[in-house]
């Protein structure tokens, strides 16, 4: 009987290399998920884009080669974001209303583990979705990952100069979007956490007075129905407007708002009838709210656990 072959060498290392992927991909995951969603504001896509680095990191032919295998990942997963980014652009241009990014659940019960900073808020993500995608890639994976410059390089197939031009514009415009009056008065989690608890109890009681007392005069609403459900197709805007219709809808759905952590924030899941049909983000500053965005899009609903 032939004994068996000896691996060759560079068998052998791939071998380890598939090893290596096999026990750190758990552990790389979330920065994977983390680097997809930030760049195309889709927890669908995020999925899709995170089974795809797996697959092709497990074919991967230079594996072995890899020496920082965290940054492989998610370099690979920025290149593939960017692309679905591109293409979102279009399905994007004929959407039905107001566009905000599909929530994430980010706290001890979220379905996604993420990373976490200010770059997967709400507010932040709708900033970066006026970026264009190279712009975002390169601020995400600098930003973000501290990924280096050489090899944003190699993902955008454009020159580390040129890299660094385009995150440090992104990060110009970034600021620039937050010249607002809200803009440096950012609220404390534990103000955030009381805001959100009194704007939930004003609005479940019914209470006029209260939610007007907590709005921002210059607070606005933001409605995602994507067509799919009845929703404002324009932003509302004022306190008194904003307050009047809240109260409205939130007497004649019988909402049952639920706290929950949402991209990093206090927010709330909104039921009706023991079904989820909205998640709401809250913006806070110098103790008020100065804008609710609701989604109520049930595609963009789909990835929640329901956590009541």
């Amino acid at each position: 009987m032939t004994p068996p072959r000896p691996p060759a060498p560079g068998e052998t290392a791939d071998r380890a290399a598939r090893a290596r992927l096999d026990a750190e991909w758990p552990e790389h995951r979330p920065a994977v998920f983390g680097a997809a969603y930030r760049i195309t504001g889709s927890v669908a896509d995020a999925e899709d884009i995170t089974q795809d680095v797996w697959l092709r990191a497990a074919a991967a032919e230079s594996l072995a080669e890899v020496r920082d295998l965290r940054a492989w990942l998610v370099t690979v997963a920025a290149r593939r974001a960017c692309d679905v980014l591109t293409s979102a652009r279009a399905r994007r241009e004929s959407y039905v209303g107001p566009w905000l990014p599909e929530p994430l659940l980010t706290g001890p019960d979220a379905a996604e583990p993420v990373l976490v900073d200010d770059t997967v808020g709400v507010a932040m993500l709708m900033v970066l979705e006026r970026l264009s995608p190279p712009e975002r890639v390169a601020f995400v994976l600098h930003r973000a990952f501290d990924v280096p410059y050489e090899r944003i390089a190699e993902v955008l197939g454009r020159s580390p100069a040129a890299c660094r031009q385009l995150a440090s514009r992104a990060g110009r415009k970034i600021a620039a979007a937050g010249a607002s009056p809200a803009a440096g008065r950012r609220a404390s989690r534990a103000e955030h956490e009381r805001v959100v608890a009194a704007f939930r109890a004003a609005a479940q009681d019914g209470d006029g007075a209260r939610l007007l007392a907590l709005l921002d005069p210059d607070a606005t609403y933001t409605t995602d129905g994507g067509g799919r459900v009845f929703a404002a197709r324009k932003v509302i805007a004022g306190a008194g407007r904003v307050a009047t219709v809240l109260l409205r809808v939130a007497a004649k759905y019988a909402y049952r708002p639920v706290p929950a952590e949402i991209n990093g924030e206090p927010g709330l899941l909104v039921y009706r009838g023991g079904r989820l049909v909205g998640a709401d983000t809250v913006e806070v500053a110098d103790g008020r709210v100065t804008a609710v965005r609701r989604v109520l899009n049930p595609d963009k609903l789909a990835g929640l656990r329901h956590v009541a």
